[in-house]
């Protein structure tokens, strides 16, 4: 029997590290390089208090709500999804 692995991600709520990318890549025409995406999140979360843990840029793309285009981010419309709790989004869904 195979097992499907749930992510982390989508069994608790976004953390700092998720709100600070959404709101880095939902900017219109904003596209970054990893490293500069990383900056801006960092300097957020310094600003925040906040800058430990939390969930991976990976995840988003993944789940394509960022598109990767060689070294660039970019966030797509479904980017806002991220922020909505889990349980708002199965009641959506029924």
């Amino acid at each position: 029997m195979l097992m499907q692995r749930k992510s982390a991600f989508s069994r608790r709520l976004p953390d700092l590290v998720t709100e600070e990318l959404v709101a880095a890549l939902s900017k219109k025409g904003s596209s970054f390089e990893f490293k500069q995406l990383f900056d801006v999140v960092h300097e957020r979360l310094r600003a925040r208090n906040a800058a430990s843990g939390g969930e991976k840029l990976q995840n988003l793309v993944s789940r394509g709500m960022v598109k990767k285009s060689g070294k660039k981010y970019r966030g797509l419309a479904s980017l806002s999804k991220a922020l909505t709790p889990p349980a708002e989004l199965a009641a959506v869904g029924k």
